[in-house]
């Protein structure tokens, strides 16, 4: 199969012919019809995730099909359309037995402890207890779209922030995190106030469900402004780039009693950022991570979207082929794409 490689960090990725995978026997081979190019990917390439092995396929927001079926495997079939999160459970760890996948003990992260989607096909193990059957009107493209970003957001914001109609959220960052995260917020009826450094970030944040811009570039006191527009602080803000200017805001833009969720990861030396611990005692404000989503919460996810309440489709910005893909993926940092990129040609 083809597949994008790379044999060391910070080099080059190259598109080469690689062997085919073979399913475990819990598992299966999927061929890959659509992935998404995640600032994660880019993290792992840079070296910043201690998982991954060289050589290496990155790639882990995927959609496809059920391609080759593991001899223990009774909930999938040859030619069925599927996704997956980016983190898979054991099943059998207290996290996976609490319902908590996304916090396995032993987890599987195809693109970081396993070769990735980067390829014409991934094997995927304990597939019965981690592949969610897309809907029919489902395109692999948007399913692929949703990939650790959208669905990473959606347990943001419904879950960890419990956002309610009327609340002030504050997003800092409008790549495809931060766009996701404004989008089901607007959806769940809040008001959303999107920060970054780039205008037209700003313009599609808008389009987006965004009542409130700041552009941090020329306003640089951004909490300050956020405290004037929500006239007291956000109910609930999130870091969505990873950062710790990003971080730093979002805990001190909040209101009393605020909650402030870090999905963006903080990784490459900004893994202990500095807090407003001050603000975090005298304000009793709370913070929750993000790291992905369980399996069996696809559902509420897709209703969701078929309702027609939610449209992640409007974020993808740019289908590529594997070839621009690769090159765009060592690009990532630049944050010149706007959306989310999906490669839909292998």
């Amino acid at each position: 199969m083809r597949a994008a490689v790379y044999e060391e960090f910070k080099q080059s990725i190259r598109v080469q012919n690689v062997p085919d995978p073979q399913p475990t026997e819990n598992g299966v081979v999927i061929k890959v019809k659509a992935t998404g190019l995640c600032r994660s990917d880019w993290h792992a390439w840079m070296g910043h995730d201690t998982d991954v092995v060289l050589p290496h396929v990155p790639g882990h927001e995927l959609a496809g099909e059920v391609a080759a079926i593991g001899k223990n495997v009774r909930n999938w079939k040859i030619g069925d359309r599927v996704t997956l999160p980016f983190v898979c459970g054991c099943g059998v760890c207290p996290q996976c037995q609490s319902g908590n996948q996304q916090v396995c003990d032993h987890q599987f992260q195809p693109g970081f402890t396993h070769w990735g989607s980067f390829a014409e096909f991934v094997a995927i193990d304990r597939a019965d207890g981690n592949l969610v059957r897309l809907p029919e009107s489902m395109d692999y493209v948007t399913a692929a779209s949703l990939g650790c970003r959208f669905v990473t957001s959606f347990r943001a914001v419904i879950e960890q922030g419990k956002v309610a109609a009327g609340q002030w959220v504050a997003v800092h960052g409008c790549g495809g995190v931060g766009l996701s995260a404004i989008m089901i917020a607007s959806a769940a009826g809040a008001n959303v106030v999107a920060i970054d450094i780039a205008d037209d970030k700003l313009a599609l944040a808008r389009s987006v469900g965004a009542c409130a811009v700041i552009n941090s570039k020329s306003n640089p006191d951004v909490v300050e402004s956020v405290m004037e527009i929500t006239r007291g602080g956000a109910h609930v803000s999130i870091d969505a780039l990873g950062n710790p200017t990003t971080c730093f805001n979002s805990v001190a833009n909040l209101r009393k009693r605020g909650k402030h969720i870090q999905v963006g990861l903080m990784l490459g030396g900004h893994n202990h950022p500095a807090i407003p611990m001050d603000k975090v005692i005298a304000r009793e404000l709370e913070i929750y991570g993000s790291h992905g989503i369980q399996a069996h919460r696809y559902p509420q996810l897709f209703d969701l979207i078929l309702s027609g309440k939610v449209e992640p489709a409007k974020l993808v910005g740019k289908k590529v082929t594997l070839d621009e893909g690769a090159v765009a993926l060592t690009e990532m940092d630049s944050f010149q794409s706007l959306g989310v990129t999906v490669i839909d040609r292998f």
